[in-house]
């Protein structure tokens, strides 16, 4: 026990939770903490917005699967905190969120920059803290990485009164703690997984569906021995990418609105699916009454809300996907030998060989496939790429091949433009050692531009391609499509000159107008040591195809603007 400040205590109780990096923006009601940095060695990083520190946070938590911190002020700091948690919230991101509160005595007089943070963030966070006593501090901290990090992660708050980080107390730093009625189920039950081997084994035509909870539980390896024992193709979710690598044979890529008209045909015709930490969002499934409809589904989720919730299953199962996975291997292995080229093999490349392809040649006109192409042959297995939201997303989701998990990262639940490239400052961070790519479109990095000030005072050196079009184009693409090409709101008119903007901010600006002047700035960009931005003008009539249009089943893909009617 020693006697210390709240703000000291919090960040104690910070460094031996781990936390080394500390993503925010300062304001009255958090300064004590602020004055506190100064005598720790937590790094701290000036962010130009709060939001922007949330997202930090998150790219942070997403490359490195520890749990990333942000901090702002009370009132609109702290508000300006909520798209960056809700967004962290809808794909299981674990952030901790630090703001500050007015004083004790003045919560609920309507004091300068007051909010209900607690009742604002309560239904985008696993839980919110708001300590009373200084005293309460480190065993709340260690609370909120446990509620963070552990089950189906998300993001956690802790709302610091003012005059709790000032009072002095006699501080006690817990090694662990329980946490009433939060238990977390991570051990599958023997009978379910048993179950789940028998049905694997009787069926001919075997998916595997994996999502973002293979990559959450270090569950890669073991979903690649699952896959290859079965000889079971691997479709994904768009969060999912990475955790089974998409150059692999049984790889068919990301099902969904925008995923592969394969893998979206495929799924259709299987007759078992083992769904590993998957939600079954409408965007992954299209129509609910479609989707699978003659399959037997098998789902392990950590999360037992996520069980049914959307499609009935035949078996479910609570538990942590890689111990799980895991004991299935064990299961059956003791039931059959790996599996060789079966029919449903030859089948499967039947379904690839009637797929129609874009014919992008040899051409060296910048066609946005191609550029997201030669960003993937030019960066390492281990390069990490982050996506804005928008057709930068999708191209991304179709033509990027993600090999390795925590290598993309990209907004998926709640689909938030100004995500990526504050996110990818985050990932450097955590990964310093890799080169770290946004793809952006101009609408999405015009949110968020002003983070280019944080790359460059705090020497955090990453790539921004931006797929420019002047236009919103996924907006615009839906207008052209639906709504008899009726265009509102999509036109961002004067767009400025971004090789003069990103260079007012010390950065480096290229242009490219060809792929091989792509190529060319892109080689150049990953391997300088300052941040760099390439300009690549498009056209905002090249549309993303193919793609399953809304209310439709997986299998009614439009591969072009013809196929709607």
């Amino acid at each position: 026990m020693s006697n210390m400040s709240g703000s000291k205590a919090l960040l104690e109780g910070l460094w031996n939770e781990g936390a080394r990096v500390v993503f925010g923006l300062p304001g009255g009601a958090i300064m004590p903490v602020y004055d506190a940095f100064l005598d720790s060695e937590i790094r701290h990083i000036l962010a130009r917005h709060e939001q922007s520190a949330a997202h930090m946070a998150d790219g942070y938590a997403r490359a490195s699967g520890k749990p990333g911190i942000c901090m702002a002020t009370s009132g609109p700091g702290a508000t300006n905190l909520v798209t960056g948690i809700a967004t962290a919230f809808a794909d299981s991101s674990p952030i901790i969120a630090i703001t500050g509160q007015v004083a004790t005595p003045t919560i609920g007089k309507d004091a300068f920059q007051e909010c209900d943070t607690v009742g604002i963030v309560t239904p985008i966070t696993k839980y919110a803290f708001q300590p009373m006593q200084s005293q309460e501090i480190p065993a709340i901290v260690k609370k909120a990485f446990k509620i963070a990090s552990t089950g189906r992660p998300g993001p956690v708050l802790i709302d610091l009164p003012r005059d709790v980080q000032i009072n002095v107390a006699n501080m006690s730093f817990p090694k662990k703690v329980d946490i009433r009625g939060y238990n977390p189920h991570i051990t599958p039950h023997p009978v379910q997984i048993k179950k789940a081997a028998d049905l694997l084994m009787n069926s001919n035509k075997p998916m595997i569906w994996s999502g973002g909870g293979i990559i959450i539980s270090n569950a890669a390896p073991q979903l690649r021995e699952i896959a290859e024992l079965l000889m079971a193709p691997v479709v994904t979710s768009l969060i999912g990418k990475g955790g089974f690598p998409e150059n692999h044979p049984l790889s068919l890529g990301p099902i969904g609105m925008h995923g592969r008209p394969e893998a979206n045909k495929a799924i259709c015709e299987a007759d078992c699916i083992l769904a590993v930490g998957v939600r079954f969002s409408d965007r992954s499934t299209g129509r609910f009454d479609e989707f699978a409809k003659d399959a037997h589904i098998i789902h392990i989720d950590i999360d037992p809300a996520e069980l049914g919730k959307n499609k009935k299953v035949k078996l479910p199962i609570v538990a942590d996907v890689g111990i799980a996975l895991k004991s299935l291997i064990a299961s059956l292995k003791r039931k059959i030998v790996k599996r060789d080229k079966t029919l449903w093999s030859k089948r499967l490349q039947e379904i690839k060989s009637q797929i129609r392809e874009g014919d992008f040649g040899s051409s060296n006109e910048l066609y946005q496939p191609k550029i997201v192409q030669k960003m993937r042959e030019l960066l390492p297995s281990n390069g990490i790429l982050t996506t804005e939201v928008g057709k930068n997303q999708m191209w991304g989701e179709l033509y990027y091949q993600a090999i390795e998990p925590r290598t993309w990262i990209t907004s998926t639940g709640l689909g938030t433009m100004g995500f990526g490239f504050p996110a990818a400052i985050g990932a450097k961070v955590a990964k310093p050692e890799v080169p770290v790519v946004d793809l952006a479109g101009d609408g999405s990095f015009r949110m968020t531009e002003n983070s280019l000030s944080t790359c460059i005072e705090e020497d955090i050196p990453v790539t921004v391609v931006i797929l420019n079009n002047s236009t919103l184009g996924m907006v615009e693409q839906w207008q052209r499509l639906f709504y008899n090409g009726r265009y509102s709101g999509v036109k961002l008119g004067n767009t400025p000159d971004f090789v003069k903007l990103v260079e007012a901010y010390g950065a480096q600006g290229l242009r490219a107008q060809s792929i091989k002047e792509f190529e060319k700035a892109f080689k150049e960009a990953i391997n300088s040591e300052v941040t760099t931005v390439i300009d690549c003008p498009v056209a905002p009539e090249e549309d993303v195809f193919p793609f399953v249009a809304p209310g439709r089943g997986l299998n009614e893909v439009l591969f072009n603007s013809e196929d709607k009617n």
